[in-house]
């Protein structure tokens, strides 16, 4: 008597499928028509072997993976399944086992409802007609679910298992996101810091001493079942790659942002990460848990990859201060115990060579200066006009205009290469040019015009932010009421209110040069 093998398996697609009218697919319906199969043939039933939730072309399938083994060893002669599909959709697992292996091991196939035998030769070519159109199935199904999850990105609809630190899925509706208080306050005491003045590694050790869990182990404590691949121990603590990609994800401004990774295809495993002008973001789609400006102040600061103190703290104009003259940047130095300044780059490169001077200025007496220029500022502003000088502010001006000649001529570039593609239809119409060499510029041209529109996308961006920020004029009112009084400068204030400032060498009556450039 014949010993078979039963196997079953139910993939998600299926289960969608499944109804408490409709169990066609069923693990429980496939178990019960199979054994009714082999019975009626009078094969003895070795083993039933079951993958539920798993895909056709999943290759660590656990009970799949187990028949193959014992299918090796010749524990049984025949495997039995509903529908060749059921068993694999993947093209080189059929060649491998149905047309090689099993043969090899002396293993009959046999499934029921496409008539699959492979005891009948003349049956092998339907077998692969079967596995061809059970993997483009596969393909159909991959593609289709891709273009839904690209829709849903685009509308702002998060697709994921688990919302970012800081935020927790709706229990409303799971595609949107709500705010955390308790791992928010985490996020925004990490961004403070990091504004003013701490290293990535000091809020690190700040984070650990303070016994908070790191974005997974709050997950898990939560009783999700999160993992995180890279988790090399289950310690929780916190490193300075999680605190650089939290400082950089513009969810916590209220910005989706999906589609950072892709999958190769449906076949491999392999996960890509995508370049992030191919990552899909919906603005404005949940509450942020971080203020905008103090969000592009830490850009800023993260972009100017300034480095902290030995005591993981920078000075508090750490990227801000550039030489007059040759427009380096200029660096801390420090000089006994107590006293620091900054001086040139570019000078304390090669002194002897004389490519710049050191136009050196102790930090605290810069730190004085600024401080009471800002005073000064304040005493003589008020909202009236606070409000007039930023909408005549003439550094936004400048940027708007030579953003507006930019765009200007990469619109003209556009229109160019819009009439070059329908000169070469034309050329190619009246066969001046083959078709080869006409698909060869056409697609030059099409590259080239992609670029461009990705530059004009770029530049419509930049117009709009500092229009937007000329416009916000409350915003700065309420900054400076907010810090007309202050005591002692902080790296947040040096932060809101300047972008850079230039330091000169001394003039003819002993005064500094000291020029700088505000945020408004």
């Amino acid at each position: 008597m014949d010993k078979v093998a039963i196997y079953c398996r139910l993939s998600d697609e299926d289960k969608d499928k499944v109804n408490a009218y409709d169990e066609s697919e069923s693990i429980q319906n496939q178990k019960n028509l199979l054994t009714k199969y082999a019975i009626e043939k009078n094969w003895d039933i070795y083993k039933i072997y079951s993958d539920d939730d798993y895909s056709g072309m999943d290759e660590k399938r656990p009970e799949f993976n187990q028949m193959i083994v014992d299918a090796e060893q010749k524990k049984f002669d025949i495997v039995l399944c509903k529908h060749q599909s059921r068993f694999t959709r993947d093209l080189e697992m059929v060649e491998k086992y149905l047309h090689r292996k099993f043969p090899e091991w002396g293993i009959r196939f046999v499934s029921i409802t496409d008539n699959v035998d492979t005891k009948d030769r003349g049956n092998k070519k339907a077998r692969q007609i079967n596995s061809l159109v059970n993997e483009w199935y596969c393909d159909d199904i991959s593609e289709a679910v891709r273009a839904t999850f690209k829709v849903k990105r685009e509308d702002g609809k998060f697709i994921g298992s688990f919302a970012p630190f800081g935020y927790m899925k709706d229990k409303q509706d799971k595609n949107k996101f709500v705010i955390d208080e308790e791992a928010a306050i985490v996020v925004r005491a990490i961004f403070q810091w990091y504004l003013e003045g701490y290293g990535t590694q000091k809020i690190v050790y700040m984070l650990n001493e303070k016994g908070i869990p790191n974005p997974t182990k709050y997950k898990q404590e939560r009783g999700l079942k999160y993992k995180n691949p890279s988790q090399t121990d289950s310690y929780g603590l916190w490193n300075k790659t999680t605190i650089r990609r939290m400082l950089r994800d513009e969810t916590h401004i209220g910005h989706m942002v999906q589609g950072k990774r892709e999958k190769v295809n449906y076949k491999l495993d392999v996960i890509l990460n995508k370049p992030k002008d191919e990552w899909i973001v919906a603005k404005n789609t949940h509450e942020p848990i971080i203020e905008q400006d103090l969000f592009y102040a830490v850009q800023k600061r993260l972009n100017n990859n300034i480095r902290s103190s030995g005591e993981g703290k920078t000075h508090i104009f750490a990227g801000k201060i550039k030489c007059l003259d040759c427009k380096s940047s200029m660096n801390k130095v420090r000089s006994g115990k107590d006293y620091a300044y900054l001086r040139c780059k570019l000078y304390a490169r090669a002194p002897a060579s004389r490519l710049c001077t050191s136009h050196s200025i102790q930090l605290d007496k810069l730190e004085e200066i600024i401080g009471d220029k800002i005073r000064r500022y304040f005493s003589m502003t008020n909202s009236d006009t606070l409000i007039d000088r930023l909408k005549q502010n003439d550094l936004f001006c400048r940027r708007i205009g030579t953003l507006e000649k930019e765009l200007f001529a990469v619109e003209k570039q556009i229109r160019e290469k819009d009439n070059i593609m329908k000169s070469l239809y034309t050329d190619k119409a009246n066969d001046m040019i083959t078709p080869i060499q006409f698909y060869e510029l056409n697609d030059r041209f099409i590259q080239d015009k992609e670029g461009l529109m990705k530059r004009k996308k770029s530049i419509e961006k930049a117009m709009t932010d500092i229009k937007d920020q000329l416009n916000n004029t409350e915003k700065w009112i309420e900054i400076i009421r907010k810090y007309k009084g202050f005591n002692k400068l902080t790296p947040a204030m040096v932060n809101t209110f300047i972008d850079y400032v230039e330091i000169g060498e001394t003039d003819s009556s002993s005064e500094k040069k000291i020029i700088i450039y505000w945020n408004f």
